[in-house]
């Protein structure tokens, strides 16, 4: 693995990117007041001859991932290029047609059985984002390989970028290291998308308050988040009460548009602190609930799914908004999720059972729904992250945002031609709009490696990757 200098403005802008105090640590977004001229005048001559923000605003990438493989019918577009029309499944991404790239001919042979029979499902999550093959055990000789997200994470930080947290990992499902899952394979491969090493998963937390804590609390671990969550909630405090002081004095500081854009950063803050502390609220009061405080409930105690994803979502914004990270790994539900949807009108029926159909047309419209649900949770994810203004840019033209699933039939439990879509322009560094038909075939692990390049990290192989893809054309 090769990396690449570091960004020329990162030692200026980490001089005052966070707001402290009473043990908090709260991070900013980007303030324009508080780049030296000339790192602005650097980056006006980068953006003017057709180079990314990077220095600025440094590439971020999340991945988030959907179970279960897709009714491939009503999931992929008509046309080709930047004349197609969207299919009903993914309908929801209308408003941000020129903001997406959807990728087909994307495979991971490493997921397939190759001799190992049974387990397509903890195949798919193991090698989604390691391009490797799973070692069949259920014990705990667990075997995969490191995931890209740590490979640039760790490319990063060998370039001497300083982030809060190197990467993040977040799930709406609680993370399993042991056990055994299916057909034989550990659960550590079907829960978790992360690897740090080829025997190390990076669990990722599925509890909306302990990422908050880390993010805003001046918490290191998850041990130090709950610690920090335990003082609060005793003193009923925003994390922006402690902060007070130093936001007030940066405030004198900040330019008049600057000054609006900290106040509406606070708010969303208080918002997602509001939403946080209502569900804790609602949790002590129902006390046969056993599910992590900060999960969000209904007034009957039922976990609520759209609301549990929006407010994940809305904390990766956040991370984003702030350099916090630059790496996020998003679980909506781990492989083979047998997740109900009854607000969707399809009865009980779990996503796992729909998904083997038989090509039966009442599954496949149950599958259809659940689909396009997901789709729908990922376009709310663009939204935001548009509204986010960054220079004369968003958040999201700055970042690259991947959406999928490493099964694409979840009846025939195959991993070719794979359903992926790219978001943003990697600080314009990227082509979007258009419906990209590659090679049938291509190795994922290809458009994975292509991605760190995105990152400045540069990755001779990657699991079973053969070469680089070129994402800007």
């Amino acid at each position: 693995m090769k990396t690449s200098a570091p960004s020329p403005f990162s030692a200026e802008l980490h001089r005052r990117t966070f707001l402290r105090g009473m043990g908090a640590l709260v991070a900013l977004p980007f303030m324009e007041s508080l780049v030296p001229s000339g790192a602005l005048r650097a980056a006006e001559r980068a953006a003017a001859t057709g180079t990314t923000a990077a220095g600025l605003f440094p590439m971020r990438s999340a991945f988030v991932y959907i179970p279960n493989g897709v009714d491939n019918a009503n999931w992929w577009p008509e046309g080709e290029g930047t004349d197609y029309t969207l299919n009903r499944s993914l309908v929801a991404f209308e408003p941000f047609k020129q903001d997406i790239q959807i990728i087909s001919g994307l495979d991971h042979q490493k997921a397939n059985a190759n001799g190992d029979g049974g387990g397509d499902h903890s195949r798919a999550g193991a090698t989604f984002l390691t391009g490797c093959q799973a070692y069949k055990t259920a014990g705990r000789d667990i075997h995969a390989g490191i995931s890209i997200d740590q490979v640039i994470a760790n490319g990063l930080v060998a370039k001497g970028e300083k982030y809060r947290l190197p990467s993040l990992e977040l799930s709406c499902d609680a993370p399993q290291l042991t056990g055994s899952c299916d057909s034989g394979y550990s659960c550590a491969y079907q829960y978790n998308l992360s690897w740090r090493s080829p025997t190390q998963p990076n669990p990722a937390e599925r509890n909306p308050r302990l990422v908050f804590e880390r993010m805003f609390g001046g918490a290191a671990t998850d041990e130090d988040a709950a610690v920090s969550q335990k003082r609060r909630l005793t003193q009923r405090n925003s994390i922006l009460d402690f902060v007070r002081a130093d936001a007030n004095q940066l405030q004198s500081r900040l330019g008049r548009s600057d000054q609006q854009k900290l106040e509406e950063y606070f708010t969303s803050v208080r918002e997602i602190e509001r939403r946080i502390t209502s569900f804790e609220s609602m949790a002590a009061t129902i006390p046969a609930m056993k599910a992590p405080t900060g999960i969000p409930h209904d007034d009957l105690g039922k976990e609520s799914y759209p609301e549990h994803i929006r407010l994940m979502m809305d904390l990766l914004v956040l991370a984003f908004q702030t350099n916090s990270t630059p790496i996020v790994t998003l679980m909506l539900a781990s492989e083979s999720s047998p997740r109900t949807f009854p607000w969707l009108g399809i009865g009980g029926d779990g996503h796992h059972p729909i998904s083997h159909h038989q090509r039966r047309p009442e599954q496949l419209a149950k599958l259809q729904k659940i689909d396009q649900f997901y789709a729908e949770q990922f376009a709310y994810l663009l939204g935001k992250m548009k509204d986010v203004k960054e220079g004369d840019r968003t958040l999201l033209d700055n970042t690259l945002l991947i959406y999928g699933s490493c099964i694409r039939d979840g009846d025939k439990h195959d991993h070719a031609d794979l359903p992926i879509v790219m978001a943003g322009r990697a600080g314009g560094a990227v082509k979007s709009g258009r419906f990209n038909v590659l090679e049938r075939s291509t190795p994922m692990s290809n458009f994975l490696i292509s991605l760190a390049d995105m990152h400045g990290v540069q990755v001779e192989r990657l699991g079973d990757s053969t070469g680089k893809l070129s994402l800007a054309s």
